[in-house]
């Protein structure tokens, strides 16, 4: 299993600045475990915002040059950094871990429980 738990959301202004981390653990973390930030705004689907692995890192194009995601392995942490936040950005952020399963040869997607980012015009 692996657990997530979010922070860093909050109300911030057109142009602004927020940072979300995601804590990660239990025994089916780890360093290669695939890491991702989702968001789903009121009426819409979730969408993948940003995604790191071993071999790098992908955008939604909406996001590219303003939002950056990093990994800590030591602090088993996971960062996304929005610069420039604009109000389309407002949803609620999720983070995604993606570990494979051994006992059903599968990948298993985890899910923490959210956290709300509101951008004001």
């Amino acid at each position: 299993q692996v657990q997530l738990v979010e922070s860093g959301g909050g109300l911030v202004q057109a142009g602004g600045s927020l940072r979300l981390s995601c804590a990660a653990s239990g025994s089916r973390f780890s360093i290669n475990t695939i890491m991702g930030w989702y968001r789903q705004a009121p009426g819409k689907q979730r969408e993948l915002v940003a995604r790191i692995t071993s071999g790098g890192t992908n955008y939604a194009d909406s996001v590219k040059g303003r939002f950056t995601i990093s990994r800590d392995n030591a602090k088993n942490t996971v960062y996304l950094q929005m610069n420039t936040l604009k109000p389309e950005d407002t949803a609620v952020y999720y983070c995604n871990a993606r570990a494979f399963n051994p006992f059903l040869f599968r990948d298993d997607d985890y899910w923490g429980q959210g956290t709300q980012v509101t951008v004001s015009s």
